[in-house]
């Protein structure tokens, strides 16, 4: 029997028929399959607003370059509060309406911007959908959280694979569209990404409110407290120091903070996830320009970044999922993370020589190593998140730790645009360099609040196992 298994059953087999089970039954059940469907919806909306609104601003309402500029960037940053607002909101009510609520405002929003044409009507609008856009997502990441339990990492992978499918088809339907090129057609795509925000909410609807609210969770903490809990909470921690297992952070001192923003501990870690989230910018920014401004590799190649990335993150997302699971492994995941970081990095400098064709499989060999950094972080962070929080204040935990994603969008374009790449190939090796220490940082801060013991003693435990 290998390690782990219990009761002598059979684990489903790692290959091909391993992935339709998962997907025909979920962690999560019914819940997890129609959020999974509403989220590919979603994710088919995104795409088609990610793929036409620049164009649709410049030919329909005609904005200049640096008005659309402007009204992105303001939209980004106010979106940042879309995640702590979540979360706030998410502890005192349920979830399942939230979720419907950012949905239906999106779906209103996005109807206006097909009636606004000028720019001070339009800031206020696209800045809204971006709020409610980052509120969504962290509505759905604590959705599943409750949903699933301890198999978040495995909903995770699911749930990626589901998106990056979804954004697939949606910048499919988006070319077509782009094709046509008239201001019908562009105004019929951004139709079609509002109709997806209706989709999901008729199927958020269809659920069944997640249970572990947190109400309940705060409940139920006041009266384990009220009962002695600091005792039990003595012996539990003498018990786990005699034992090695690992602490969870809600449980590792009787007296917290009141809150995530008192918790400089879980502050931290978001502030470190900000460069760990760098990924996205890299493979959305970086790659095309360097490409473009800097190396001699066919243009023809930037579509093949998007193309590799979404077939990876299919793919692999479930068999990377294992990786990151529990704290142990979430951790390592971390260091794993900086590590290819620094390798893709390192290709990225290394574009600058040779010819066209040795340009253009370096570069594609830097975007194979930053989209498996990208697995590697997508699960680990999500994961972290929610283990380094107070199981009764996880709701507002998670809504601060949603923040990092959003300022990594807001600060990560203009920050490889005006410092890295204007630095050369230099800028890169500092850049991976810079990431793959903060990884290690990281990870100790994680490994010493959930007690995972240092790195020597788990080598020797996996040794050993």
């Amino acid at each position: 029997m290998r390690r782990g298994e219990k009761g002598g059953k059979a684990r489903a087999p790692e290959g091909g028929r391993g992935l339709p089970a998962q997907l025909r039954n979920p962690p999560g059940g019914r819940n997890a399959r129609i959020m999974l469907l509403a989220l590919a919806v979603d994710r088919t909306g995104t795409g088609l607003w990610a793929a036409s609104s620049v164009l649709y601003l410049t030919f329909v309402t005609h904005l200049s370059a640096q008005r659309i500029g402007v009204l992105l960037g303001v939209a980004g940053v106010v979106g940042i509060a879309g995640s702590p607002l979540a979360g706030r909101l998410a502890g005192r009510f349920p979830v399942r309406p939230l979720l419907v609520g950012c949905h239906l405002l999106r779906l209103v929003t996005l109807g206006l911007v097909l009636i606004c044409t000028g720019f001070d009507a339009l800031l206020p609008v696209v800045a809204v959908t971006y709020l409610g856009d980052r509120a969504a997502k962290t509505l759905e990441m604590l959705f599943a959280t409750r949903a699933v339990g301890e198999r978040r990492a495995a909903y995770q992978a699911l749930s990626r694979s589901a998106a990056n499918a979804g954004y697939g088809v949606g910048a499919g339907i988006a070319a077509i569209g782009l094709a046509v090129g008239t201001t019908g057609a562009y105004r019929v795509l951004i139709l079609g990404n509002a109709l997806s925000f209706a989709v999901a909410a008729v199927l958020v609807w269809r659920t069944s409110e997640p249970g572990g609210s947190a109400v309940e969770a705060a409940r139920a903490g006041d009266a384990a407290r009220a009962g002695g809990a600091t005792r039990a909470g003595d012996a539990a921690r003498a018990g786990g120091a005699e034992s090695g297992a690992p602490v969870v952070a809600g449980e590792r001192d009787s007296v917290r903070p009141a809150g995530p923003w008192r918790d400089r501990g879980y502050l931290r870690f978001v502030l470190l996830d900000i460069p760990m989230n760098l990924d996205d910018s890299v493979l959305a920014v970086g790659l095309p320009l360097w490409l473009v401004n800097r190396t001699s590799a066919p243009h023809a190649l930037v579509p093949a970044f998007l193309v590799l990335n979404t077939v990876m993150v299919v793919v692999l997302q479930l068999s990377v999922s294992k990786r990151a699971e529990g704290p142990r492994r979430a951790t390592r995941a971390v260091l794993l993370y900086g590590v290819l970081m620094f390798a893709g990095c390192g290709f990225l400098a290394a574009a600058t020589r040779g010819g066209s064709w040795v340009a253009g499989a370096v570069l594609l060999a830097a975007a194979l190593l930053v989209t498996l950094a990208e697995l590697m972080r997508s699960v680990s962070s999500w994961e972290l998140a929610v283990l380094l929080a107070p199981p009764d204040a996880r709701a507002a935990y998670l809504g601060v730790a949603g923040m990092s994603q959003s300022i990594q969008k807001s600060a990560g374009p203009p920050l490889l645009t005006g410092v890295v790449m204007a630095a050369g190939p230099a800028g890169w090796l500092v850049l991976g360099a810079v990431v793959a220490g903060l990884a290690v940082v990281q990870r100790r801060a994680c490994a010493h609040r959930l007690g995972v013991g240092s790195p020597p003693a788990e080598a020797a435990a996996l040794t050993i196992g």
